[in-house]
């Protein structure tokens, strides 16, 4: 479907309708943006944490039992 057949369609319909539209796909753009800015970063950090032992340093904890103290 192109962009003014949808726009066409969106026009026929009602205003709680219209209003949906608008909220679904206002999610859908911030839903987009966040998952583009979180690969961003993993693709910035991620020779930070293959390089730095600092960073990385307490996964060697990661395949031992942990034991909550009460």
């Amino acid at each position: 479907m192109q962009t003014l057949q949808i726009i066409q369609e969106i026009q026929r319909l009602s205003l709680d309708e219209k209003f949906q539209i608008v909220e679904e796909t206002i999610k859908a753009i911030k839903h987009e943006e966040t998952s583009n800015q979180m690969d961003l970063a993993v693709k910035l950090l991620y020779s930070d944490y293959a390089n730095d032992k600092e960073l990385t340093a307490f996964t060697a904890l990661d395949f031992q039992d942990f034991y909550e103290a009460k």
